[in-house]
């Protein structure tokens, strides 16, 4: 009942307009749930300067599933223009962001996008972009390019010439880094020089330049399609050759607990799954792909929400919610843009 209602919320796009009243009225109990149960049932925080997670409370995760095209991220984007709104309803405040809410976002491919464009940090420490205009950054590329990137099939040989892997990407965010974030952020690519998944996180960047890598790359790596992407770190020591994060992990869920419950510098409060507040959103069912595909993406994403869910146990319906969507409404969205 849950995910269908969020699959009616995301379809009403970014100002609910679109839709039955039906529909309506299941975007206003599933926000009403989120507002209540992950966000303001804590105790609520005033949109302000970015907050650390206060002594003893609980940790907020924010989790965005994602695809290689920019399409495969409107479903999450349009949720998450309703649900800041409703948070700056609630807060009584206009300036308020997702990043006053949430404590660490975790993305996989345009689900990866989208948290490097939300929690990136702006002008007088503020978020650089709300999510409003993170999902018509999404849009904007739908409409060019029937899904993809700008050049996405070439971006390995005329990216660099015009500014490195990420340039489709440079606009948006320019030279800031995962060091440039106003939260922990999480984004996976697999490493085809390692043969196994690489995991940009803002933790390590603090720790080394050799992990700290331009948020346009970061973007690149995770979207990469079929061809690989080279991205290099900040000082030039660390080299990646990407395929996209869906290939290595579609659902960063798991990887966003993980990384909370063993990051005892930035989460020292957090000892177990209790501690956390977890919303995981993901892309939809993709009906175009080819069936084997369309299994195998969909059977990782949903064996790694199974195992959250059992992980948390008995609070899995207090602490942890997972927002998924059928292909017939994942359909009947994209045909409204």
């Amino acid at each position: 009942m849950e995910m269908e209602a969020a699959a009616d919320l995301a379809a009403g796009a970014e100002e609910g307009a679109k839709g039955d009243d039906a529909a309506g009225r299941l975007t206003y109990e599933i926000f009403s749930l989120l507002e209540a149960k992950f966000l303001f049932g804590r105790g609520h925080v005033a949109a302000g300067p970015p907050r650390a997670p206060a002594a003893g409370g609980r940790v907020c995760v924010l989790s965005i599933d994602g695809g290689a095209r920019a399409s495969d991220g409107l479903l999450a984007g349009a949720a998450l223009v309703r649900l800041e709104a409703a948070l700056r309803r609630r807060a009584g405040s206009p300036a308020a962001r997702l990043p006053d809410f949430f404590d660490v976002a975790a993305g996989s491919g345009a689900g990866g996008v989208l948290a490097a464009l939300l929690f990136a940090r702006g002008p007088r420490g503020r978020p650089l972009y709300a999510a409003e205009d993170a999902l018509a950054f999404l849009l904007r590329r739908v409409r060019r390019g029937g899904g993809g990137w700008p050049a996405r099939r070439a971006v390995g040989l005329l990216g660099r010439r015009r500014g490195g892997a990420g340039s489709a990407f440079g606009p948006a965010l320019g030279e800031l880094t995962l060091r440039d974030t106003l939260r922990p952020v999480l984004v996976p690519c697999y490493d085809l020089g390692t043969r196994a998944p690489f995991l940009f996180s803002r933790a390590d960047a603090a720790e080394s330049p050799a992990h700290d890598f331009r948020l346009r790359d970061v973007c690149a790596a995770t979207c990469a399609g079929g061809a690989a992407v080279e991205v290099v770190s900040v000082d030039g020591g660390t080299r990646i050759r990407a395929v996209g994060g869906g290939a290595a992990l579609g659902n960063p869920t798991a990887a966003a607990i993980t990384h909370v419950l063993n990051n005892r510098r930035e989460f020292p409060a957090a000892a177990a799954v209790g501690d956390l507040l977890v919303m995981s959103i993901g892309t939809g069912e993709a009906a175009e792909r080819g069936e084997v595909a369309r299994i195998a993406a969909e059977g990782v994403s949903d064996m790694v929400d199974q195992a959250v869910a059992m992980a948390f146990g008995h609070s899995r319906t207090t602490n942890y919610i997972r927002i998924q969507v059928t292909a017939a409404v994942t359909s009947r969205f994209l045909l409204q843009y």
